[in-house]
């Protein structure tokens, strides 16, 4: 392997500082396994703004190219909406888009995200960070958010733990939408029917109908190396929820989106439809949230917000929640990134719609889950859906956080009812989110002018599209009334 091994530590990328040494040699080992164990192709993934994984299938013979000058795809990857329209002016040098041209930007292997394929074993999955063809890290890019965010948190000596717990939903497919008219942008959704009755949340008869398919995916995710705890029947049909291990947040974000993919794309080949959208626009069908665990250690490995045995919120979680809850309303862009999520936020159906914590309460936004003794102690943010891009949610509620130890922000008392009108709702619509994010002085220092005028934007052309399009409702109460 000494070729393979001169090729990269000599190639763009290793010499734009984008591949360090030490991932330099995981690369060389990686070229090797990949040809030892006959792989055929590497799937050099990307997480778009919204979460979505984009990139290239290359061959195992090009893998090495790949951890020596990168993967090239278009910049425009970056700049799309969720109909993957592209919503900047790329074409003239003086528009407003972050990367002005249409030309392209170039994927970095991280090789230590190497995973086989559970149902695909002739592949595998790479993780990428993005970099311009100049050798720069594109800092709008999802996971160099997140980076300089755990970076920020960090310097303070401190370092998150986040947990993952995701909620989603199983269809089967009566009608795949494949005729030329359906091909629109977006496309006409397939017409689903419940995979199973539902409402029978936690019960033991109820899993044991959906273990085939439960045992399948669990199987694809530990065979990937996510470490997953626990799989759930939740309340809707066919509504699924699997738990995992807490980790750093990079390592979650990369789980996160890996584990939607992992989803849809195992449920495809069984011949059915997984859908992790807030709230489908289905009869009976339930909302879809994800809540973020999240907890502090010091540089000896400490929970900070394990209290003592008087019990209650420790100073440091006391804080790093009151920033949560100041930056709520600023944070929904992230947490819930869709015009559909404000419709899952619904009284009493343990969504929160307002701003508050609770101590073990899973009707608010947050549930204090600490216990003197439990070095598990965490406080759970109820609020994001599983819609949201894990590591611009991530990003979010780490500078939240720190914002609320900076300051010593202190938190209000926790509520009993977290329905209570007196309290300050999260944003009810889309707009109202993006217009909180736009006038939040933290995130604007936190993240910058550039990316809160990025995020802006992608997020206003999506409910721009929204706004000009007649919704059934409309046809309904209008069409014979005038």
């Amino acid at each position: 392997m000494t070729g393979t091994a001169e090729r990269i530590t000599g190639g763009f990328l290793a010499s734009s500082g984008l591949l360090s040494d030490q991932a330099a040699r995981q690369a060389v080992e990686l070229v090797a396994k990949a040809e030892a164990e006959k792989l055929e192709t590497i799937r050099v993934v990307f997480a778009d703004p919204h979460g979505v994984l984009r990139g290239k299938t290359v061959t195992v013979s090009a893998l090495a190219d790949a951890f020596a000058s990168g993967v090239r795809v278009p910049s425009t990857l970056l700049l799309k909406d969720l109909s993957h329209r592209t919503v900047f002016p790329v074409w003239s040098a003086a528009g407003d888009a972050p990367l002005l041209w249409a030309g392209d930007v170039v994927l970095v292997p991280v090789p230590a995200s190497f995973r086989i394929l559970e149902w695909s074993p002739h592949s595998a999955l790479l993780h990428c960070d993005v970099a311009t063809t100049r050798g720069e890290p594109v800092a709008l890019a999802p996971r160099q958010v997140l980076r300089a965010a755990c970076e920020q948190l960090d310097s303070h000596g401190l370092h998150a733990v986040m947990g993952l717990e995701v909620e989603f939903q199983v269809f089967d497919v009566v009608d795949p939408a494949r005729e030329h008219a359906d091909t629109t942008m977006p496309a006409r959704p397939p017409r689903t029917r419940a995979y199973n009755q539902g409402y029978r949340y936690l019960t033991e008869t109820r899993y044991d109908e959906a273990e085939p398919l439960l045992d399948r995916l669990r199987r694809a995710a530990l065979a990937m190396g996510m470490p997953v705890r626990s799989v759930e029947i939740e309340m809707g049909p066919g509504q699924f929820e699997f738990t995992f291990a807490p980790a750093d947040p990079i390592s979650i974000a990369d789980m996160a989106v890996t584990f939607r993919t992992l989803v849809r794309e195992v449920c495809h080949r069984e011949g059915v439809l997984a859908s992790f959208m807030a709230r489908p626009g289905l009869a009976n069908a339930a909302a879809n949230g994800w809540h973020i665990h999240q907890s502090l250690t010091d540089g000896e490995g400490r929970n900070l917000f394990m209290p003592g045995p008087e019990g209650g919120l420790t100073e440091c979680a006391g804080n790093w929640a009151a920033g949560l809850l100041r930056h709520a309303a600023a944070s929904c862009i992230a947490t819930t990134p869709t015009v559909n999520g404000y419709k899952r936020y619904t009284r009493h159906q343990l969504a929160p719609d307002r701003i508050g914590w609770g101590e073990d309460n899973r009707g608010a936004m947050l549930r204090a889950l600490v216990q003197p003794g439990d070095t598990a102690s965490r406080i759970e943010n109820r609020a994001p859906d599983s819609t949201a891009n894990p590591y611009f949610a991530l990003a979010f509620q780490i500078q939240a956080g720190l914002d609320g130890l900076v300051h010593g922000l202190e938190p209000p008392p926790p509520l009993a009812n977290p329905y209570d009108d007196r309290v300050e709702r999260l944003p009810a619509s889309l707009i109202d989110a993006i217009s909180r994010f736009e006038a939040s002085v933290l995130f604007r220092s936190a993240l910058g002018e550039s990316f809160v005028a990025y995020l802006s934007r992608l997020k206003r052309a999506e409910w721009d599209l929204f706004a000009a399009t007649v919704t059934d409702w409309e046809h309904r109460e209008y069409f014979t009334a005038f």
